[in-house]
């Protein structure tokens, strides 16, 4: 094992004097210099990646990848799993070091831009304004995943009904699919079905679709799965030319392999089958058809019984969300006297968790499915003071404000992708009065969620039409729901 400073010294993210040359000693330029600079990278990725150069000449097979593909698994955990040779330890204290450098850019930027005085700002803690708290570790280290997507492609032997994950790039035309059961955040039962996928395909008359152009049928597996063991497979296949009689051929055929042939063992809760001719499609764009088993899974978290769709949103590890979303409910400081405003909210749980404490919840969610799966699960539970809406957040929020426009105070939990929040979502949050205080999950606090900090924060701006009050930057709290990864969701509590 590694220390988190032998680590980073070995990649070279160590100056002599201890600071890591990602910050900036003095405030960066204007805004796109640095903004190309904060979404340029992963800063702990880009930590990762250059001690895996550096130990490509020395490290040999670890004894627990396997037996004579070991050096494609290594390739692959490096990939997916990045932080995998640090214990789990000393990931934390490189996630954390990461977020504080990020948080460290970004602040210098605020009070340049509001005209602060960086010699004479007082650090409140670990060199910041804000409070950083310590990173929570998640409860579940290893196999943590409720759900894992496996491609189809050509394996490490050419075999082009390979189920695995990528190692290399399309732009680089250098893909190989390798079998994942060696990853340390994938579970046995996911590696379970994926074989057993892989078995099927192998089999089969109709061949994989690798490139759409290329023809070619069968695609990628994802399989969910909850803490009672109930496991959804949802199986992705592109229909070319075929008939529809032929199409039921092939739902028939995937169908018995796994109710009554070889897949049976194991055990499916529930199969889903979706017709696609895109990279992605949502249930609207080709709805999901459930081949056998139940429609949902269900997951205990908080107290709450949820309802799971297949394409609705819900955090991977399952132990680790319930660690984010009470750190969310204690920021967000929610009363009767309060609305809570949850924007991104997929099936609703932060809202649903805090509906007890607060006077109304207004969730906000652009898929369907998971609107459903919240309306369910507040009525399943009791819960009758929540509202939830289907659609873009930048078409429902600006109309939403105004019809609550009665002086009630809100406070506002957004929890976007990593793209960040839609410009209009944010100038409608800056420009209403009533909202004094947001709690902000973000997933990529480097990447595009950096503009919405900005302007949240930056002084009134008319040509962006930000006419509101600032918010400040008050409190961060880095929760690892990623172990072995270089991912880390931030939770940052603003005020005004």
């Amino acid at each position: 094992m590694h220390s988190p400073r032998q680590f980073l010294s070995r990649v070279g993210l160590v100056s002599k004097s201890g600071l890591l040359p990602w910050c900036a000693r003095k405030p960066p330029g204007w805004s796109q210099p640095f903004l190309s600079t904060a979404s340029g990278g992963n800063f702990t990725h880009l930590a990762a990646k250059k001690y895996q150069r550096g130990q490509e000449s020395q490290k040999k097979p670890s004894q627990d990848l396997g037996p004579l593909d070991a050096s494609w698994q290594e390739r692959l955990a490096d990939a997916v799993t990045p932080l995998w040779r640090l214990s789990y330890e000393e990931q934390l204290k490189v996630k954390f070091e990461a977020q504080r450098k990020i948080l460290q850019r970004l602040e210098s930027y605020l009070q340049m831009l509001n005209g602060v005085n960086m010699t004479t700002a007082t650090p409140k803690s670990e060199g910041l304004s804000c409070i950083l708290l310590p990173i929570i570790p998640s409860p579940v280290i290893s196999g943590y995943r409720n759900k894992s997507t496996f491609s189809v492609n050509r394996g490490p032997d050419g075999n082009s009904k390979t189920v695995g994950y990528y190692v290399g790039t399309w732009r680089d035309r250098n893909i190989v699919c390798v079998h994942s059961h060696h990853l340390k955040n994938i579970p046995e039962k996911h590696n379970q079905v994926a074989q057993y996928y892989e078995i099927f395909l192998r089999q089969s008359p109709a061949e994989p679709c690798l490139l759409f152009h290329e023809g070619g049928y069968w695609r990628e597996l994802t399989v969910r799965t909850n803490s009672q063991g109930h496991t959804m497979a949802i199986i992705t296949f592109h229909p070319q030319e075929l008939s529809q009689e032929e199409l039921c051929v092939q739902k028939e055929t995937v169908k018995e392999f796994f109710t009554k042939g070889p897949g049976a063992v194991c055990d499916l809760t529930s199969l889903y089958f979706q017709e696609s001719t895109m990279t992605h499609c949502s249930h609207q764009q080709s709805p999901y058809q459930l081949l056998f088993g139940e429609p949902h899974i269900f997951e205990d978290l908080l107290d709450l019984k949820i309802r799971i769709s297949p394409d609705a949103f819900f955090q991977v590890n399952t132990a680790g969300a319930e660690m984010l979303y009470q750190t969310v409910g204690e920021l967000s400081g929610v009363n009767s006297n309060t609305i809570l405003l949850d924007i991104c909210c997929g099936t609703g749980v932060i809202g649903l968790s805090l509906a007890r404490h607060t006077s109304k919840v207004l969730g906000i969610e652009l898929l369907e499915q998971a609107v459903e799966d919240a309306r369910w699960t507040a009525a399943f539970n009791g819960i009758t003071n929540c509202e939830f809406y289907a659609g873009r957040a930048e078409k429902i929020l600006p109309q939403l404000l105004k019809s609550k426009n009665d002086g009630q105070l809100i406070v506002a939990v957004v929890n976007p992708a990593r793209a960040g929040l839609h410009y209009q979502v944010v100038r409608a949050i800056r420009n209403c009065r009533a909202i004094r205080r947001l709690v902000f999950v973000s997933c990529k606090p480097h990447g595009e969620a950096t503009r919405n900090f900005i302007d949240l924060c930056c002084p009134p701006n008319s040509a962006k039409k930000l006419l509101g009050e600032p918010f400040v930057l008050r409190q961060a709290v880095p929760v690892d729901l990623f172990p072995h990864t270089a991912h880390c969701e931030l939770v940052l509590l603003f005020t005004r």
